[in-house]
């Protein structure tokens, strides 16, 4: 079996991405997954589960991405104003760690950090210039520029506050990652295709 996780900058094509790389090795694609798990181990209605989650584009890590800039003069993080925050976070990581021993791609939740010590696993971080994912990201979605970056800056810095403040590390750091990927120089099907031939050399399979 073994995990592929993928980290993701905004508009990188990770949602995209990374299904396509399940489906071709056989193994189950885990994302909005996630919450709906955490959920109903801490017996909380999904909704709140999600305005946690990392890979939310909106609610409670949008904003953490505000808070973490503010200075703090009692010296605690913005985790101390959010009841159970150290619970939910551990229960995602046993979520992450359980998906690993039967096999799966992740996308998100810090997963290269997670596990960081799982024999079978390949990392990926998926990313590209801020304004060639700008430019994709605004064709998509048929928006203008202008609010096609800010859509891609609010979204990359709430996903990288949550391993920040989770994990003390910065999510864009190469050395977590076993293959990092400009996603907007090649064809996603072929950045997907990269990423399946490097499981597999990892031992990675369904």
């Amino acid at each position: 079996m073994g995990v592929v996780t993928i980290s993701a900058a905004f508009g990188a094509g990770g949602s995209e991405i990374g299904p396509a790389v399940a489906i071709a090795l056989g193994l189950p694609f885990v994302d909005r997954a996630i919450p709906v798990s955490v959920a109903g181990r801490l017996g909380i209605p999904v909704r709140d589960a999600e305005e946690k989650d990392e890979h939310v584009d909106t609610g409670w890590w949008r904003i953490l991405s505000t808070m973490s800039f503010m200075p703090d003069a009692a010296g605690v993080g913005p985790f101390n104003t959010v009841p159970d925050e150290r619970t939910f976070v551990e229960q995602t990581e046993q979520v992450l760690r359980e998906v690993a021993g039967r096999g799966g791609v992740i996308l998100g939740r810090a997963g290269a950090i997670v596990l960081a010590d799982e024999p079978n696993a390949l990392h990926v971080r998926l990313s590209g210039p801020l304004k060639a994912r700008v430019a994709a990201h605004a064709r998509r979605r048929g928006c203008s520029l202008k609010d096609a970056e800010t859509e891609v800056r609010t979204n990359d810095s709430a996903r990288e506050t949550y391993v920040r403040q989770l994990y003390r590390c910065d999510a864009t750091e190469c050395r977590h990652y076993h293959l990092v990927i400009d996603t907007t120089v090649l064809p996603w099907d072929e950045v997907a295709a990269i990423i399946v031939n490097a499981a597999k050399a990892r031992g990675v399979a369904g």
